[in-house]
């Protein structure tokens, strides 16, 4: 169920954006701005600023799309997705429900074995520099 706190900032989604947000949709692999990105700071939800990951979570699994070890506690919520003729474990944020991806058990096992499977049009990223002033002072500790 989305949440109409929100209506605003869905209104101002680009198309992409709220095709993978809003309709479980997919961005193409190796495409997303943040696939190859790897600057300090954490990544947001696109439609609730809800802090997700951190970029010290963030690796290159070669998959095609951001990939992350672990996500900030108590920020998303999980559906199982049997679309695509596959049975997989849909990751939502938690304010917004808007999708962000996918979790599978193929990650590092020396990080916990997940890897979170992102769509960049999904998140929003804050530069560690930033997060202070722009309200996330509070998760810097998860950037290290």
């Amino acid at each position: 169920m989305k949440n109409s706190k929100y209506e605003a900032n869905i209104k101002k989604l680009t198309p992409e954006q709220y095709k993978c947000t809003q309709q479980r949709g997919t961005e193409w692999a190796f495409t997303g701005k943040y696939n190859d990105f790897y600057k300090k700071g954490i990544y947001v939800d696109l439609v609730s600023g809800e802090p997700l990951f951190s970029s010290a979570d963030k690796y290159d699994s070669g998959c095609g799309w951001p990939a992350f070890t672990t996500a900030i506690p108590g920020a998303l919520t999980s559906d199982v997705d049997t679309r695509a003729g596959m049975v997989r474990n849909e990751v939502r944020s938690k304010k917004s429900h808007s999708h962000l991806g996918h979790v599978f058990d193929d990650g590092p096992v020396d990080k916990g074995g997940l890897r979170y499977c992102i769509n960049s049009a999904s998140l929003k990223f804050i530069p560690l520099s930033d997060m202070k002033k722009d309200g996330y002072g509070d998760y810097i500790k998860y950037v290290g």
